[in-house]
């Protein structure tokens, strides 16, 4: 028993061991100088096309098993000799264009891709001829748009065309242009040679002629430099002579002028020496007078510092008081009015309930009442019946009649006496029971007594004409 659950557990381990050894071996990195390609099932694009494959440059992926696969792109560079030959140009002449290309397969996602779709499980060789093809055309292309001349003399324009056309379409197969290098350009017909020699001649005849005149310009200038020194010598002789004698005069104005101008600084500075101690006590004057004004604006801030300082700041805790005081009180209102509105709704939802336990008391009573509304108010006048009578005795318990003096002792036209009409006002004050229960709607059962009918004449008993006292 212990052996089978042993190897169990080893079977299980080594199952284990192989899935993850099995999983591992899915996990894929990508070299820097490679194109990681995964293709099967990777996935859509932004427009919800699936996508043909997924390019990875850097980093790793896991491949899932069955459903995906990959392969790498090598992103080395792929050096050629583009060797164009009687490509025509545009003045018909056909010129021979050797050159060198250098290309590899592009890292920009869009360029990975179309890499991916159309040069995936290509050799070096396939690759390399593919490119070379693209090449040739778009450099005849570019030759049959340039003159000669143009293309001879302008090497950067031309190599800047060429790469502009031929980056272009080598990006639509997932490739990109990384050097290109134009050797030499020549024609059978000679005509390179020709501009070269023309070229030459021309430049052999600037020489020349340049030479030739640098020669002339020597002797004139030579002859011009004799003829000059001359002049120049006999212009010094004459002008040392004149100097000699404007340097006498000259002397002479000097010292003329400059004792002149010795009495003229003497006088200035005598004047000037006035003036400045004239200023010098008009500055101390207006020293002193700024510092007077200065000082009566220093006890002026004082004064003010002192007593409108002072009268702000109570100003201002007068009115921080008010304010907090002003506060208490709208709170202390507004914790009023809360506790007011929470003591009123309180009550309104207190009546509320009471209104609604009689609202469903009625309706029990209206149900019992087999659904008559009249018969249940019945049913509740009837209950309070008793109550009713109860006030009706109330009211005239505790009446309190000293005394009743009746004056008149006759008989009135109906055969009664004063004092019976008395009594029986007093009586018919409070309303009968038969009255109520017409009040009611209902009917006073026989039991309880009989309605006398109104044509019937009630019976009275004649009294004498009596004074007494009733006290109650």
């Amino acid at each position: 028993m212990n052996f089978s659950v042993l190897l169990v557990i080893c079977v299980l381990v080594v199952i284990l061991f192989a899935s993850m050894i099995a999983i591992l071996s899915r996990y894929r990195k990508c070299p820097a100088d490679k194109i990681l390609v995964i293709y099967g099932k990777v996935g859509t694009d932004e427009f919800g096309q699936p996508r043909s494959a997924r390019c990875i440059h850097g980093g790793a992926a896991f491949i899932v098993p069955v459903i995906q696969s990959y392969q790498y792109l090598d992103l080395t560079p792929i050096s050629m000799n583009v060797d164009l030959r009687n490509a025509l140009s545009k003045q018909n002449i056909r010129i021979n264009v050797p050159s060198r290309f250098t290309v590899g397969i592009s890292t920009e996602p869009a360029v990975m891709q179309n890499a991916a779709e159309r040069l995936l499980g290509l050799k070096m060789i396939e690759i390399q001829e593919l490119a070379k093809d693209i090449i040739f055309g778009q450099l005849r292309l570019i030759i049959a748009t340039m003159d000669i001349e143009e293309i001879n003399a302008d090497r950067d324009k031309f190599l800047i065309a060429i790469s502009k056309n031929v980056e272009i379409e080598l990006k639509k197969i997932g490739l990109r242009l990384i050097n290109v290098n134009v050797t030499d350009i020549t024609d059978e017909s000679g005509y390179l040679d020709a501009l070269g020699k023309e070229a030459a001649a021309k430049a052999v005849n600037d020489a020349k002629r340049s030479v030739a005149e640098q020669n002339r310009d020597g002797e004139i200038g030579q002859a011009n430099a004799q003829q000059e020194q001359r002049v120049q010598v006999a212009k010094a002789n004459a002008s040392a002579i004149e100097g000699e004698n404007k340097a006498r005069v000259a002397v002479a104005q000097s010292e003329a002028i400059r004792r002149e101008r010795e009495a003229e600084s003497l006088r200035q500075a005598t004047a000037a020496e006035a003036v400045q101690a004239a200023k010098a006590k008009q500055e101390a004057y207006t020293a002193q007078q700024e510092a007077e004004m200065t000082r009566a604006e220093l006890e002026k801030a004082t004064q003010k510092a002192d007593v409108i300082v002072k009268a702000e700041i109570a100003k201002e805790q007068a009115e921080i008081a008010a304010e907090a005081e002003a506060e208490v009180i709208r709170r202390k209102a507004r914790g009023e009015a809360d506790a007011i509105f929470a003591r009123m709704e309180a009550e309104a939802k207190g009546q509320q309930e009471i209104l609604t336990r009689q609202a469903e008391g009625m309706r029990e009573i209206v149900k019992a009442a087999g659904g008559d509304a009249n018969a249940a108010v019945k049913l509740l006048i009837a209950e309070k019946l008793e109550d009713l009578v109860a006030i009706q005795v109330e009211a005239i318990k505790n009446i309190k009649i000293d005394k009743v003096t009746v004056w008149d002792s006759g008989q009135n036209a109906e055969g009664q006496t004063s004092t019976a009409n008395f009594i029986s006002g007093m009586m018919k004050a409070v309303p009968p029971l038969n009255e109520l229960f017409k009040q009611a709607g209902m009917e006073l059962p026989e039991l309880l007594g009989k309605e006398i009918a109104p044509d019937s004449e009630p019976e009275f008993i004649e009294s004498e004409s009596i004074e007494s006292e009733m006290t109650a």
